[in-house]
């Protein structure tokens, strides 16, 4: 069953953090409030990282890439990446960095902030060979999954695709975007209010959320709101999902002219937007892990290893180690590859003590160098 819900989309012209580079209206430094961290789910003592953490460029995976979004590991070393404003998807082999496409996926309105942005693979990928991607179309966000088959032409591997979920608001800024499967096998949406700061803390609206689905787009069990994919609210325009050792969730959020943030996200809960931007004392709303000025972040993907979380930043150019202690940083954030690869788009755990980083000099808010954008392997700790 397709899950289809109306959302109004109304492009305002507030600051943003994202991708525009607006200066913020006060220079701030990092801190680490947060909510009370619950007890692990495991049961289990957590081991808490060291306070400093170190990375290695261990090579450059691919080069060449014309607006990378988002990265999905096949499994075999390979990846897939989607382009924002070709609207198509390339799988890298892993080896050789050789790129071949897949093929173009229907019905993608790149614009701004929009086009094709996340895509993850089903949880039963091995057997169905399902893409799932989130794209900004004509009237709305959508996510579609393609049928894979990889023993097709170049160029016309993906079939059709099949709408799972529609309705999300669309807009020139702030589309959110990102998609994955949890451990739970649900899949889990960031969107954004696509510039119209009142859907965030609407709960009939798709805007500004987390939403949590099935694989076939219905509301998952057990969600917080009856009848309702909105699994969290209260965002400005998630970029980053991903889990601990633990399966809690973790969304990075860009903020407008003063905080970004690093949430610990619980089902139901208020994140503030507009009310509140970072740490607020009053409202009820939930605080975030970490926070950032704008200027030093403008967070995109995350992903979790060495228990730390780590965070590609756009306008900050840099990539954030967050170490966590349960759902508290344990230490400061502590900031690598400061300008070396200028802005970073999306980061994924490549298992142990490896990640794939990707670069996003080619959005039309970057200064390209010859190569980019490219995909890099780093070694963390």
């Amino acid at each position: 069953m397709t899950a289809v819900l109306a959302a109004a989309a109304l492009l305002l012209t507030a600051g943003c953090s994202s991708d525009d580079g607006a200066p913020p209206e006060k220079d701030a430094a990092a801190s680490s409030p947060s909510a009370a961290a619950p007890s692990s789910p495991s049961g289990k003592a957590e081991r808490t990282p060291p306070a400093k953490g170190s990375v290695t460029v261990v090579r450059t995976v691919a080069t060449g890439l014309d607006s990378p979004w988002g990265l999905a590991p096949v499994g075999d070393g390979d990846l897939l990446v989607s382009s924002r404003d070709e609207g198509t998807i390339t799988r890298i082999d892993g080896t050789t960095g050789k790129k071949t496409e897949l093929g173009e996926v229907p019905g993608v309105a790149a614009e701004g902030e929009g086009g094709l942005l996340g895509i993850a693979l089903s949880p039963d990928f091995a057997s169905d060979h399902m893409i799932y991607a989130y794209f900004t179309s004509a009237s709305d966000n959508r996510i579609v999954r393609m049928l894979y088959n990889e023993r097709k032409p170049a160029g016309e591997q993906l079939g059709a695709p099949d709408t799972v979920f529609r309705g999300i608001p669309k807009g020139v800024i702030h589309n959110g975007g990102r998609i994955a499967f949890g451990p739970d096998r649900m899949l889990y949406a960031g969107t954004g209010e696509s510039g119209d700061t009142g859907l965030s803390q609407d709960k009939e609206s798709l805007g500004g959320k987390i939403l949590r689905m099935t694989p076939d787009g219905d509301p998952a069990p057990g969600n917080p709101f009856p009848d309702s994919p909105v699994y969290s609210y209260g965002h400005r325009n998630v970029q980053g999902l991903a889990w601990d050792r633990e399966q809690r969730l973790l969304a990075s959020e860009f903020g407008q002219n003063t905080w970004d943030e690093l949430n610990a996200v619980a089902p139901g809960d208020n994140y503030g937007w507009p009310e509140a931007e970072g740490h607020a004392d009053e409202g009820g709303f939930h605080n975030p892990i970490a926070q950032w000025s704008t200027d030093e972040a403008s967070p995109s993907g995350i992903a979790y290893a060495g228990g730390s979380v780590w965070m590609a930043g756009l306008r900050g150019e840099r990539l954030w180690r967050i170490p966590l202690k349960g759902t508290e940083a344990s230490a400061d954030p502590q900031a690598f590859l400061e300008g070396e690869y200028g802005r970073l788009r999306t980061v994924v755990a490549a298992g142990g003590d490896r990640l794939w980083l990707v670069t996003s000099n080619t959005d039309g808010r970057g200064d390209p160098e010859k190569d980019d954008d490219r995909v890099l392997e780093l070694r963390v700790r």
